[in-house]
């Protein structure tokens, strides 16, 4: 293929003694006129190649039929009220509606389609005041991770003037009197570098109804770690303000301020801490007065219930177990109707447990399958919960369940036209280069010869103590039904077994991650599932640094890469927007032994010229302010200069109006999805 033109520069960095060269340097200004020029000659290129692909219209033709069915979000309930997200189905948002009860007629609060004429502004966050009578919204332009944040009367769905912006990595908590809630924010930035530039002073305020922004009150920063991120959440009886501080992985500071009176809270009240290092994991569940249950990981890698007092001079000196550490994971914790609803992870799929609040154990909560249970939760005087299910051959589906009589019931199922009885998913076991032990979900349709003739997509993540669970989705549908195989694997880096899990995937560790996904293509090729000329990698963000550097280490063992908005340059990630805060999982080159064990595997460094490389589609958006654009510009301009001479394609396609991946409207997703899986199979043809 005949590539645009790509300058190089003579920019040569130094690390610790080592001349490193970074020739596609000017990328990395994704608001340039040069880098515009640079991104429309590629997406010519890219569009030019996928046109002229036989299943391309017919993929996208295919999941628009598939995508057109009504899907529900579980709904919450505030003020009497049940509030949920719909999509009627080819919607590019889901639309939020409220009900006066579980039989009345449903109304919309806020419909995102109508924040933008083309659909790329989405709802990201909803925050209700205590009784249910404001809704806080969020409003994301472009897929970005900044936030403007609205209010709206829920009687009247009238807003009010209030408009609060630079809001990034937030919740919104709400004091009790309903005067106003907190949230997190950055310093208002340069408007032209607000998407690429690293950010500092993350900063907790609150922000009073009927004022300026300019009004609102500081509640804390911290006062010397210029990088670390600040949470409020407000307990549900109003009485205490927590205060989480992140700064790198998910060991967190602890602080919490005494409101006094829930209906005048004292906004001044003096921040106490709890904790001051960055041990462990404390997250606050809920209170009974000064005595507060936390989720942690202190002396537990798979996590724990705990309580504390904080009325007592030392609190932590108080801490006793509620529900100790047990085989699984615990995901996450609630308290509703005085027993606590604990959802694990057992073997990377979900369990939920009920307990008393002295940590009796109460019984499981039926689940239809092996699949994944959405968040479980509600107000602490609920006597029903909602949950989605869902797993790959079962259709995300909403229950209810009356925490009063047992009875468990789907409350809203999709009706979506395939038959699952034709498909099956099977976990396999796998031996990594080590000795450990992986699991990997294998769906494919029944009956499938295992020749090694089949076209298999192995997915993969591996980082930051994310856990990849059974899910349902059209764009895998569209697959299978084209005789592909999909395949994800439980990679060390992630959480499905725990902190020492993830751990096992960081740092000096990392390369565990890249030797469990190249034992799980070596297992699909060693059992007949698929071949080298039949297999293709795929993974978005810290995914797509796991498809790059695979791809460097093991070209010969797949003949298409998809790699989505990856973070490809290991040397420079923490110089923009939040990269720093990978450091937990990475490591930072301004180390010497980090910067060597970064050098060894980032993707940007490792692509050798004359190489024969697989087939690849890079993806990435131009509004993606959390893994810029610029790792994926200068990966493609890499990799095209790389690639063996009448070698594979190596296409970038770059979005516009789009960021890392959350709140992509419908149309958008249908459109790269197909191209996605156009180009897979069209390079998969053996």
């Amino acid at each position: 293929m005949t590539y645009p033109n790509t300058r190089t520069v003579d920019q040569v960095d130094t690390y610790h003694g080592v001349s490193v060269a970074d020739p596609y340097r000017w990328l990395e200004d994704d608001k340039s006129p040069e880098t515009a020029e640079w991104v429309k000659a590629q997406n010519e290129v890219t569009f030019e190649y996928l046109r002229s692909i036989p299943e391309r219209e017919q993929f996208r033709s295919r999941l628009t039929s598939l995508w057109n069915y009504p899907r529900y979000g579980s709904p919450s309930k505030h003020g009497g009220r049940y509030f949920y997200f719909k999509n009627d189905g080819l919607q590019n948002q889901s639309v939020f509606y409220v009900q006066e009860s579980l039989d009345a007629e449903a109304r919309v609060l806020l419909d995102p389609n109508t924040f933008s004429s083309d659909g790329t502004a989405s709802l990201s966050t909803v925050s209700f005041a205590d009784d249910g009578s404001m809704v806080a919204y969020g409003i994301s332009e472009s897929g970005s991770d900044w936030l403007e944040l609205r209010v709206r009367h829920v009687a009247t769905g009238a807003d009010l003037a209030d408009v609060v912006r630079w809001v990034k990595f937030s919740l919104v908590s709400w004091s009790h009197d309903g005067r106003g809630f907190f949230y997190s924010r950055y310093p208002e930035p340069d408007e032209t570098s607000a998407f690429r530039d690293a950010h500092r002073n993350h900063s907790l305020y609150y922000h009073r109804l009927g004022t300026e922004q300019s009004e609102d009150l500081l509640i804390y920063r911290h006062p010397t770690l210029d990088d670390c991120r600040m949470l409020g959440v407000v307990t549900d009886d109003g009485r205490y303000l927590f205060i989480s501080g992140n700064q790198s992985g998910s060991n967190n500071l602890l602080y919490y301020v005494d409101l006094h009176d829930p209906l005048n809270p004292r906004l001044d009240a003096p921040v106490v801490p709890l904790v001051e290092q960055f041990e462990a994991l404390y997250w606050p569940v809920a209170n009974d007065g000064p005595v507060i249950y936390l989720e942690t990981d202190l002396d537990a890698p798979r996590r724990r219930l705990v309580a504390i007092d904080i009325s007592l001079a030392a609190p932590r000196t108080s801490m006793r177990d509620i529900v100790p550490q047990g085989e699984d994971v615990m995901q996450s914790v609630s308290l509703v109707s005085d027993r606590f609803i604990i959802t694990y992870l057992h073997n990377a799929y979900s369990r939920v447990a009920f307990f008393g609040k002295s940590g009796e154990f109460l019984g499981d909560l039926p689940l239809p399958t092996l699949g994944s249970v959405g968040p479980v939760g509600g107000r602490r005087d609920d006597t029903e919960i909602f949950y989605a299910f869902t797993s790959f051959l079962y259709p995300t589906t909403i229950f209810r369940y009356d925490l009063l009589t047992g009875q468990n019931s789907i409350y809203r199922a999709p009706e979506i036209n395939f038959d699952q009885n034709e498909y099956e998913t099977r976990q396999v076991w796998y031996t990594s280069r080590d000795g450990t032990q992986v699991p990997m979900f294998i769906t494919h349709r029944r009956g499938i010869a295992l020749d090694g003739n089949n076209p298999t997509i192995l997915y993969g993540y591996g980082g930051f103590n994310v856990s990849l669970t059974p899910f349902f989705s059209t764009s895998n549908l569209l697959w299978l039904e084209n005789g592909g195989i999909y395949a994800i694997a439980n990679l060390r880096g992630g959480g499905e077994f725990g902190e020492e899990w993830h751990r096992a995937g960081t740092l000096e560790r990392k390369q565990n991650v890249f030797d469990d996904f190249i034992a799980a293509g070596e297992y699909l090729i060693a059992n007949g599932y698929s071949s080298p000329a039949r297999l293709a990698l795929q993974g978005g963000s810290n995914g797509g640094l796991l498809v790059g550097a695979v791809m460097c280490q093991r070209p010969d063992l797949f003949a298409v890469a998809l790699p989505a908005v990856g973070v490809m340059d290991m040397l420079r990630f923490h110089n923009f927007t939040i990269g720093r805060a990978w450091a937990s999982d990475y490591g930072i080159s301004d180390d010497m032994a980090q910067f060597h064990s970064l050098f060894a595997y980032s993707p940007l460094h490792n692509l050798k010229p004359g190489t024969k490389y697989p087939a690849t589609l890079v993806t990435t958006a131009d509004h993606d302010d959390r893994v810029v654009p610029g790792h994926s510009f200068k990966f493609a301009a890499r990799l095209q200069e790389c690639q063996a001479p009448g070698g594979a394609p190596v296409l970038i396609r770059v979005e516009t109006k789009a960021g890392h991946g959350s709140g992509k409207p419908i149309a958008m997703l249908i459109e790269e999805t197909a191209d996605t899986l156009a180009f897979a199979m069209e390079n998969l043809r053996g």
